[in-house]
């Protein structure tokens, strides 16, 4: 039976498993990245899974993960789904529980990105500022985004 889990043993095999799917959706997603953005930002990602304070999985019936997501605080840090599994609400459930679970308020997302614009917009977020910039101060503008 699917389900959402706590990822709370971040060894080295989990941590790679889920950066491949960070990785194939990321390409099928985030077109305007070059194989070189995607190549430096993964040791960032690595890290990233390694030290965040909630990040749980959407498991499959075959304890496979599907998808993940990372919560900071109360903001969306990273949500991933393996492109084959897109479209079937893996995402939205990931989200829905972090709004209820820890009160997710916020998020960030690549302009670039109208897929990720449109999906968080139907799950109740909307922009309340831009920045020019990403993160890596890298020309990918970011919207930042609430829920009310």
């Amino acid at each position: 039976m699917d389900s959402i889990q706590l990822i709370t043993n971040r060894n080295e095999e989990c941590l790679y498993r889920l950066l491949n799917i960070w990785d194939s959706s990321v390409r099928h997603t985030h077109l305007f990245l070059s194989e070189q953005d995607i190549a430096a930002l993964h040791p960032l990602v690595l890290q990233g899974m390694e030290h965040i304070s909630h990040l749980l999985a959407f498991i499959d019936d075959h304890d496979q993960p599907l998808g993940f997501i990372g919560v900071q605080d109360n903001k969306i840090e990273m949500l991933f789904v393996e492109p084959a599994a897109m479209g079937k609400g893996i995402g939205k459930s990931l989200v829905a529980y972090a709004i209820q679970t820890l009160n997710v308020r916020y998020v960030d997302v690549n302009e670039q990105n109208p897929q990720a614009l449109g999906f968080y917009e139907h799950m109740g977020f909307q922009v309340f500022e831009r920045s020019p910039l990403d993160e890596q101060g890298n020309p990918f503008p970011i919207l930042h985004m609430n829920r009310k």
